[in-house]
């Protein structure tokens, strides 16, 4: 591993897969539909790397889980916001792909094959309770949170497995959600979904 403690992201990030909602995934449970087909998205609001600002980037994650995501042998693929330059690249594709520690490297311990990293354009759209995020030819994920019995939002908190350890993490469920990329074509709707902000650091 690289060492650096000088990194910092915070944001808006959200999930959506192929699991019944609430994914019990995140309880250590089989996934429901005994493979996981997992989109993650960040909004990173402030973010930096050795000096190097990261506000305002987009960052996506798209991983196969075969089994059981305790088990590993996770494929990914990731995905930066085209508005990145080369040393922005360098600096997400080093965090998010688990080389300068904090939960993305406890994440990216699962992952036993990267499938890639690229440029792409994406959108990532955050209002009320909805979560939104296009690529275009490649990903349409949106999701809406779920009202909790006495009002405002379902959450979930401090889960022995999840994206996001820092904040809970609102239960939804998603309206469409499609992939297509590499050898991988996904679609499905009414499926799992999580969403809230984020703080990643060493």
């Amino acid at each position: 591993m690289n060492q650096t403690t000088d990194w910092n992201l915070q944001g808006d990030y959200f999930e959506t897969c192929n699991c019944v909602t609430a994914c019990p995934c995140v309880w250590l449970q089989p996934p429901s539909e005994g493979n996981c087909k997992l989109m993650v998205a960040w909004h990173i609001d402030r973010g930096h790397f050795n000096g190097q600002s990261l506000d305002g980037l987009n960052v996506a994650l798209a991983c196969y889980s075969p089994g059981h995501m305790k088990d590993g042998n996770w494929q990914a693929a990731l995905y930066v916001d085209e508005q990145a330059d080369d040393q922005q690249f360098d600096a997400i594709t080093q965090i998010f792909g688990g080389k300068q520690g904090g939960h993305p490297a406890i994440l990216m311990s699962f992952v036993s094959e990267v499938l890639g990293a690229k440029k792409v354009r994406i959108d990532y759209q955050a209002q009320d309770n909805k979560r939104q995020l296009s690529i275009p030819g490649i990903a349409q994920a949106e999701i809406e949170g779920i009202q909790g019995i006495g009002g405002g939002e379902a959450t979930i908190e401090n889960p022995p497995l999840c994206v996001v350890p820092s904040h809970p993490a609102v239960v939804a469920r998603s309206q469409n959600y499609e992939y297509q990329d590499y050898d991988k074509v996904w679609k499905f709707t009414d499926c799992n979904g999580y969403y809230s902000p984020f703080i990643y650091q060493p």
